[in-house]
């Protein structure tokens, strides 16, 4: 159902735009809107996720830990559920989950480590007498001694008894301490939204490194971040790109036109090949580069529809695969037993709908995204540069919470 209060239809740009001036529901129900409809995909997911998730901890109502960590993850289930072929939107929300523990616990240790302090700053100090020359005699020293023993005691009692009145002071401690998470985890957000923003850019970093001069690329399909990789490695290196694709063009329409063109200024050839003739050229090819949509704990990744194609023609003739994912695409979950469970695009591309006869005679399924097994899979190039498969655990461990990596935000 359309937002209520949304009179026009609404687009990610005008909703984050709208965030700071909108109702929270109404910005949320707006996100879950344009989810369905697939208005919002790739890249986009996961900043529209985090913008959303950073409007949560500022606007919701909480007291504690417990009541905004709930806040995110219902938050997060309703989007999910909108896009649940989508893992990128609960590892953004185990990401936030992960932040909250952690700004919580620092604050913690924090306010354990004042009351320690403050305890010691009110232990009475017993006083010194000034060191004088030569022995001093047992009989003047005891008396002191005994007079500060008793004073010692004297002092003891009142802070051993409990003091009233102070829940006041308590709960103003506790708002505060509140206030000071609530802005200690939009800062953290907004370095996630940094982290997912930047993460392209950072990718490309190590292109020139990937690729070497005279190499043969193919790209299958190539995705927003698999363009500016290539495109960041035709700045330094002279390469031949295969650009591979099992889309139906148009009659006189040039598959990846505006990508051929920037490559082609930056002098790298292209040549276009259909997914049938892989196996002719993948003898020629040197390596193979795949963006992912997500990446598995047990390395597999979901990718564009017929990638897996490309990486298997790649493994029968000995060619590296190199999958490019920003870290918050690491999902520390293994896919489902239904690895068909990916999004379905629009059949018209394949069959004409204007044929009555086809309409009744036929069922047809467009997968836009499959599962490609980690046994053909090379390097996964991510922001943090190149990981191999056994440093995956690593690397999800270092940005989940042990709490929040069972999280499941899909209804049974």
């Amino acid at each position: 159902m359309a937002p209520s209060q949304m009179s026009y239809t609404p687009t990610l740009g005008k909703l984050l735009k709208s965030l700071n001036t909108q109702p929270l529901e109404a910005s949320i129900e707006a996100l879950v809107y344009l989810l369905k409809r697939r208005q919002v995909k790739g890249d986009d997911i996961a900043n529209a996720t985090a913008h959303m998730l950073l409007q949560v901890v500022a606007k919701s109502k909480w007291q504690d830990v417990d009541q905004l960590l709930a806040k995110v993850s219902n938050t997060g289930l309703r989007l999910a559920q909108a896009a649940p072929t989508e893992q990128v939107i609960g590892n953004v929300v185990r990401r936030v989950m992960g932040l909250i523990r952690d700004e919580a616990s620092e604050d913690r240790n924090a306010d354990e480590m004042g009351d320690s302090v403050s305890d010691l700053s009110q232990l009475p100090t017993t006083p010194t007498t000034p060191s004088r020359p030569g022995p001093t005699p047992l009989r003047a020293a005891t008396l002191p001694m005994s007079k500060s023993m008793f004073n010692l005691l004297s002092v003891s009692k009142p802070v051993q008894s409990p003091v009233t009145g102070a829940s006041t002071p308590m709960s103003q401690g506790a708002s505060a301490n509140m206030h000071a998470l609530r802005s200690e985890v939009i800062d953290g957000i907004e370095e996630i939204m940094d982290e997912i923003s930047q993460a392209d850019d950072q990718i490309a970093g190590f292109a020139d490194i990937q690729i070497h001069p005279g190499d043969y690329v193919l790209a299958y399909l190539p995705s927003p971040t698999v363009e500016r990789f290539l495109i960041k490695a035709a700045a330094k290196r002279r390469f031949t790109v295969f650009l591979a694709s099992t889309e139906r063009q148009k009659p006189g329409e040039v598959p990846h036109a505006a990508l051929r063109k920037k490559l082609d200024g930056l002098g790298v050839n292209t040549i276009s090949l259909a997914s049938n003739s892989l196996m002719a050229y993948m003898p020629r090819v040197n390596k193979v580069v795949i963006g992912a949509k997500a990446v598995y704990a047990n390395g597999g990744v979901s990718t564009e529809s017929g990638c897996s194609i490309a990486a298997r023609a790649a493994r029968e003739y000995s060619k590296p695969v190199i999958v490019l994912s920003g870290v918050y695409k690491f999902c520390p979950v293994d896919p489902s037993d239904d690895v068909t469970e990916f999004e379905q695009g629009d059949p018209s591309t394949f069959v004409d709908y204007a044929d009555g006869e086809a309409v009744d005679a036929l069922e047809v399924e467009n997968i836009v995204a499959e599962y490609l097994p980690p046994q053909y899979v090379d390097v996964y190039l991510t922001n943090l540069g190149p990981q191999t498969r056994d440093h995956l655990a690593t690397i999800m461990a270092d940005h989940y919470e042990s709490e929040d990596m069972g999280l499941s935000l899909h209804l049974p």
